[in-house]
């Protein structure tokens, strides 16, 4: 790395560490969170980039040139907070002291230094590589220029720029002119997004491009363009970061002046002393100065509980403590009375939630500390415990007050837990499992992942605690000590994985709402949904599982009959050598092995022509009935409450649909008679009976909100058929001439291209030449170019960023879009062109539910959610608030939000969900 410059945005990192870290404090009560950041930072880039050149640029004092230009610049920021004031000067100290050179310049910013400075090096034959948090600095991206992010993680080439922005970093300074910067208050133009930038960059290849089109942008925010013509120019020399400063007063050369020299160890041995940095004084003494630091299990906290760590690095083991007396509790409730935010979570018998009983309660109230109580451990010599009626009874004024914020990993599961022993746990503010889903939908969101993701932290194994297999013990057989280790740590790394994802979350104000508005709420809806459980009618489902054993003996008669003797349906082997050896059924595709396929696919096509496949796919969807539905629900039946309680998982689909398992009740198959017959044994209480409402044409509604294609708009704004207004556009013919056959071919073009459906696919849905299939799609997009220009820029950026977004701002992640295997690639592009469109309709269903919990709440109803099942609520409701609620629930779910055309849902009623439907 010896022709290497290693640049730190300072200003930038300042903030980022005193708003990542906890409230640290050294002996004397002086703040040190920004001081552990930043000197954290600096010793594990000295280790991971051991550059020759280095240099900590820092904002300088007074105003800049960017001020006299425009008087507002950065106007709206706060003030700088006073625990952070108070450590700039310790901060400049420590990094001269740990051998950075500091660079600070009057009249310009941080930025314009490491601007410069990158484009000085390049003459030099030099690479830059620049650590910062700040996007502006994407522009200076080049081929000799790379940006990382410590916090992150992250590394930006100008191929990681172009993935993340969807612009290649000579865009930057044009795509943040049209979108403007809120952070320094440099305005944009009004109501321009990312998504309408890079839609307009993609057209007319730049901002000067945009401007010499703006006559022919249509719409509002086409207006709003034409208005900011005259700002656009101030604007880009606002967020261009200046290249050409003159450093000489403080630069000599980048040779003479930006060496690294050695850290001052005895001088950093008294700031460290003089701070409370105690595990780096430890490591000092040890000789361990200048590399990252250690996980070490003493030492570790200064006071306050000190922490010598950053998000996104190694971290320390923390202390834990055992809480077995009541003096003990009483110190910890204490704590959480007076703590801004409390870690908590429960250890149990079990995994089901209705009925695991609580074994212990784990708390943290500052990274690297917490206790844990068991309550029921019951071993041979287990020492004595607090009783856990009366624990509860002690916590419980803390535990139910809304107003004492907590925090948890998946608490929708501890508020079971906390219900099953008559306590109702309130004051629910962050939940970790919920802040990693809305930041990485497409990561794995289990604690122990994202330690390691986020921490670089081993958490302890379930396994290791409580083995496997035959040999698993229940967590109440867990020595004491042990069980310490391990639950305690589950409340502190939580803790500590909020303080490192929670900023993820806020620099975004479309994740920030769908985390504070849409998941959050929806935890506490679906756990009381899944609380309130739905009854089945058992004898019901036992006298269907006994015609559709009969049916099922009847079809395996038959196919023994059609393939000339008995063999096992469910062995593909045994399949295959009927189908193409014996009978020379033709061969449709093959298996990854080169075997001739029997799957569902295959079956479908074959039973067009064939009796024997036909009879082995009813066979084989009737046996999937009985053995997930009809058979298997009543033995799921709670015995306490004579009702089925699902599980709503709520952080698996990237597109935020909610997955139902335990039983599934959202796979339950509708087009078969038989399949509906078991929503007949859905049904309500005496005195009662079951409203379901859901959104009528949801999907469709949201395209041509999305598109804006004006046929589209126009047909819901006018309340028309939407199947039968494409069937007028596609086959051109009047509203009241269309057919029956030409409504349905719409209606199959409709959903199939919102699925990415291609003309192969309308031809087998249809049953058409293919030549046929493609000229309607041709047609349609003809008539709805809006639609297919949305496709066509939706896939664009998709491949550019590696996600598409909802309405409401939802990411999805799609990591096969630019793969290069070509069917893994196709199947990412047909999801980037549904997927805004399945997780909008989600993010609504979810507003639905959240709107009417609340309604119900406030109107103090005996009426209860049951059920949740795609775009469909399904409640159970006393008679005597029918009319009521009929009239309420479709207002309620049309008005969570306000598209382009109307949203509209439809309820129905019946004794049970099938008639209700």
């Amino acid at each position: 790395m010896q022709n290497t410059l290693l640049l730190v945005d300072g200003s930038s990192y300042l903030y980022r560490a005193f708003h990542a870290l906890p409230d640290l404090r050294g002996p004397d009560g002086h703040p040190t969170g920004a001081m552990h950041g930043m000197v954290n930072m600096l010793r594990r880039l000295r280790a991971d980039y051991p550059a020759a050149y280095i240099a900590c640029v820092f904002d300088a004092k007074g105003k800049t040139f960017r001020d006299d230009m425009y008087a507002e610049y950065k106007a709206t920021r706060a003030s700088m907070p006073a625990d952070l004031a108070k450590q700039i000067e310790p901060i400049h100290e420590v990094v001269r002291l740990m051998g950075w050179p500091i660079l600070m310049v009057e009249g310009v910013e941080a930025d314009d230094v490491i601007g410069t400075l990158a484009v000085q090096a390049a003459a030099r034959g030099m690479n830059t590589i620049v650590s910062t948090g700040d996007k502006d600095l994407a522009q200076l991206v080049n081929d000799k220029v790379m940006l990382i992010n410590t916090m992150s993680n992250e590394k930006l080439d100008e191929a990681g720029v172009l993935a993340k922005f969807g612009v290649p970093p000579n865009r930057i300074i044009d795509y943040l002119t049209l979108i403007g910067d809120t952070v320094d208050n440099v305005p944009g133009v009004n109501k321009c997004g990312p998504k309408t930038a890079l839609k307009w960059l993609s057209l007319h290849g730049s901002l000067d491009g945009v401007i010499e089109n703006a006559h022919s942008i249509g719409g509002a925010v086409g207006e709003n363009l034409r208005s900011a013509l005259e700002w656009l120019p101030q604007g880009r020399q606002l967020i261009t970061v200046k290249t050409d400063c003159d450093l000489v007063k403080h630069v000599v050369s980048i040779e003479e002046t930006l060496v690294g020299r050695p850290e001052d160890k005895d001088a950093l041995r008294d700031f460290f002393q003089r701070y409370g940095f105690k595990t780096m004084l430890r490591e000092l003494s040890q000789g361990n100065g200048g590399g990252a630091p250690m996980n070490s299990p003493e030492g570790a906290h200064g006071t306050q509980g000190t922490q010598d760590t950053l998000p996104g690095m190694p971290i320390i083991k923390g202390e834990y403590e055992l809480v077995t007396t009541w003096e003990q509790l009483d110190k910890w409730l204490a704590l959480a009375e007076a703590a801004e935010l409390t870690s908590v979570d429960t250890e149990t018998t079990s995994l089901d939630p209705m009925t695991a009983q609580m074994v212990g309660i784990s708390m943290s109230v500052e990274a690297g500390k917490g206790a844990y109580i068991p309550v029921a451990h019951r071993y041979a010599g287990v020492p004595e415990q607090l009783p856990r009626e009366e624990v509860l009874e002690r916590m419980r004024p803390w535990l139910e007050n809304p107003a004492k914020p907590k925090l948890g990993q998946n608490l929708k599961y501890d508020m079971h837990i906390f219900n099953n022993h008559g306590v109702t746990l309130q004051g629910i503010v962050h939940d970790t499992l919920l802040q990693s889903y809305v930041f990485e939908s497409h990561k794995p969101h289990d604690m122990d992942t994202m330690a390691m993701r986020h921490l670089g932290y081993t958490t302890i194994p379930f396994v290791d605690v409580c083995g496997k297999g035959a040999n698993m013990i229940c967590f109440d057989q867990v020595e004491l000590n042990r069980a310490t280790e391990y639950a305690a740590e589950d409340s502190d790394i939580t803790l500590r994985l909020h303080q490192t994802m929670l900023p993820h979350v806020l620099e975004d104000a479309g994740l920030t709402y769908i985390y504070e508005k849409i998941e959050l709420p929806t935890q506490i809806v679906l756990q009381k949904i899944e609380r309130n459980g739905v009854l089945i009618d058992a004898e019901k489902l036992g006298a269907q599982s006994r015609e559709i054993g009969a049916r099922l003996m009847e079809l395996e008669a038959q196919a023994y009959e059609l393939a000339g003797g008995p063999f096992n349906l469910g062995s593909p082997k045994q399949i295959g050598e009927i189908f193409f050896v014996k009978l020379g059924l033709p061969v449709i595709k093959k298996t990854a092995t080169g075997a001739p396929s029997t799957d569902e696919e295959v079956l479908q096509k074959l039973a067009e022509d064939f009796p024997l496949p036909k009879v082995l796919l009813e066979h084989r969807g009737l046996a999937k009935l009985k053995s997930t539905y009809t058979d298997k629900l009543p033995t799921m039946v709670n015995k306490d409450t004579g009702r089925v309680h699902t599980n709503y998982a709520q952080a698996v689909a990237i597109t935020g649909r909610l997955a139902s398992n335990d039983p599934n009740l959202q796979n339950i198959p509708v087009r078969t008679s038989e399949g509906r017959r078991i929503r007949e044994a859905f049904i309500a209480a005496p005195g009662n009976v079951i409203v379901s409402a859901d959104y009528s044409q949801i999907e469709l509604r949201i395209m041509a909100h999305i598109s804006g294609d004006e046929a589209m708009l126009r047909a819901f704004a006018e309340g028309e058929d939407i199947h039968r207004a494409t069937a007028s556009e596609v086959f051109g013919v009047a509203l009241d001439e269309v057919e029956n056959q030409q409504r349905s071919y719409a209606k199959a073009i409709n959903f199939g291209l919102i699925y990415g459906m291609s003309a192969f696919g309308l031809a087998a849905r249809l049953g058409i030449e293919r030549a046929a299939a493609a000229s309607y799609i041709d047609r349609y997009f003809a008539r709805f170019s809006g639609v297919k220009q949305y496709m066509d820029e939706t896939r664009a950026a998709a491949k550019a960023r590696g996600y598409v977004e909802t309405v409401f701002g939802r990411r999805l992640w799609l990591p096969e879009i630019n793969s290069p295997n070509g069917p893994r690639r196709a199947g990412a592009e047909r999801a980037a062109i549904n997927a805004p469109m399945q997780g909008t309709a989600a993010d609504l269903i979810k507003l639905a539910m959240i709107a009417v919990q609340g309604w119900l709440e406030s109107e103090k109803l005996a009426t209860r959610m049951v059920m949740q099942v795609h775009d469909e609520l399904v409640l159970e409701v006393p008679e005597a608030e029918l009319e009521l609620v009929k009239g309420k629930l479709p207002e309620l779910m049309a008005g969570v939000a306000q598209l382009k055309v109307p949203l509209v849902a439809e309820t129905g009623v019946g004794s049970n969900w099938e008639e209700a439907h």
